[in-house]
């Protein structure tokens, strides 16, 4: 027996170690090492089962290896996966015709990463504010907001106020104003600024831990922008695609954004895809050569993406999320743990605040979650993010909420 252990216990810290020595350590994973993955499961190098409490950061909203997905990414991989945009494919003009129907938008720009999509999409809003709102060159700006995170590159670090993520990385580029999230007055002072030409803003901040803004800001935002003659730019990245119980999470206030973002579960948890959406009087002020990319509008992306939308609506996933949703935070909610100081999230997108003395609590309690079937990880310190696949049962649902609550008692 004690072999066998040890056997297990070395299978596992192989590779580890591996990574441990030649890959960069830019992560600070859950020491666990996954071989496979399906439905809302997923499990590891010694067949230990867990429900998969991250969802691949909410690229995994169709759950691991969904049949439909799968079946579409192996026959389109069997025929044509990359061209280059240099010439035409076959799935391109037919992704381009479904994806804008979809989502009611003239065009679409596709991309790979969604960081990829937020540097698209500020490139694009610049491109308009100077040939078409008529803001004097290289004096456009684009508001965000604190707590933002739409990516790691260099231009988006620059509006960054995480030191995290900007220290020892400038210099970094000019044109943004930072505002406090879910705050209206000081969106209305930022607008007065006539060179603005964007707002750029999470529907609900994810990597901050799930924050939530008031009820009615991003229908009064998008206001304020239609009035100021700003773009309404949404980063629907993580918080779109059915994961808050709506196709876009703007969908709850009936905003339709000027400019939308979109990524993760687009590929279906399969590859990248990532896409930026808008109508012709800004999408057309790119011409050729302005951007673009390899990968961009690949075959397999295409297919696979187009799956992945209509799997969406046909499974109604979003009903689902919602549902569960409620079902999740009312199971925490009635744990009655001391431990936990607040909880919140809308449809699948959730989190917990930890409260202890001890600064690492959230850290050891998802340790504790693994070594009881469940994973999730740590943001910021105090907060952890509960956001499974959108097709997790209502029994699924209950027995996680009993997991989360045995190993909430190591805490004591």
């Amino acid at each position: 027996m004690q072999s066998t252990v040890n056997d297990m216990l070395s299978k596992t810290q192989y590779y580890l170690e591996l990574e441990e020595q030649y890959g960069a350590h830019n992560y600070h994973p859950i020491p666990v090492v996954l071989s496979r993955g399906e439905g809302v499961f997923v499990w590891d190098v010694d067949n230990k089962r867990y429900y998969d409490f991250l969802s691949g950061y909410s690229a995994v909203n169709h759950g691991h290896l969904h049949p439909k997905i799968l079946k579409t990414f192996i026959e389109q991989s069997q025929r044509l996966t990359l061209t280059s945009r240099a010439f035409h494919s076959d799935a391109l003009g037919e992704y381009a015709k479904f994806i804008t129907a979809f989502f009611s938008y003239e065009k679409v720009l596709p991309m790979n990463t969604g960081v990829e999509a937020v540097e698209t999409a500020i490139k694009l809003c610049r491109k308009w504010a100077y040939e078409i709102k008529g803001i004097p060159s290289n004096k456009a700006i684009i508001v965000v907001c604190e707590g933002n995170f739409h990516g790691r590159t260099t231009g988006v670090i620059s509006f960054s106020n995480d030191s995290l993520a900007t220290k020892n990385f400038g210099p970094y580029l000019p044109g943004f104003t930072i505002i406090p999230y879910n705050d209206e007055e000081a969106l209305k002072k930022a607008l007065e600024d006539k060179n603005v030409a964007g707002f750029l803003v999470e529907p609900i901040q994810g990597e901050a831990g799930v924050v939530v803004p008031a009820e009615g800001y991003l229908a009064k935002a998008k206001k304020r922008c239609k009035e100021a003659n700003v773009l309404f730019i949404a980063d629907e990245i993580q918080t779109g695609l059915c994961r808050t119980g709506r196709m876009l999470a703007c969908d709850h206030e009936n905003v339709r954004p000027d400019i939308l973002i979109l990524g993760k579960a687009l590929g279906g948890g399969m590859l990248p895809v990532s896409a930026v959406l808008a109508d012709d009087e800004i999408m057309l002020t790119l011409k050729p050569g302005e951007h673009g990319s390899t990968y961009g509008g690949n075959p397999l992306a295409c297919k696979t993406a187009i799956t992945a939308l209509q799997v969406l609506k046909d499974e109604r996933l979003g009903e689902n999320a919602s549902e569960m949703g409620e079902a999740l935070r009312k199971g925490l909610k009635d744990l009655g743990s001391r431990h936990i100081s607040v909880i919140r999230g809308k449809g699948l997108l959730n989190a917990i605040i930890i409260r202890h003395s001890n600064k690492d609590a959230a850290w050891q309690l998802c340790l504790q979650l693994k070594e009881n079937g469940l994973l999730a990880k740590p943001t910021h310190g105090d907060k952890i993010r509960f956001a499974p696949p959108l097709t997790i049962t209502r029994d699924q649902i209950m027995d996680c909420v009993d997991i989360i609550g045995k190993s909430l008692s190591c805490l004591d």
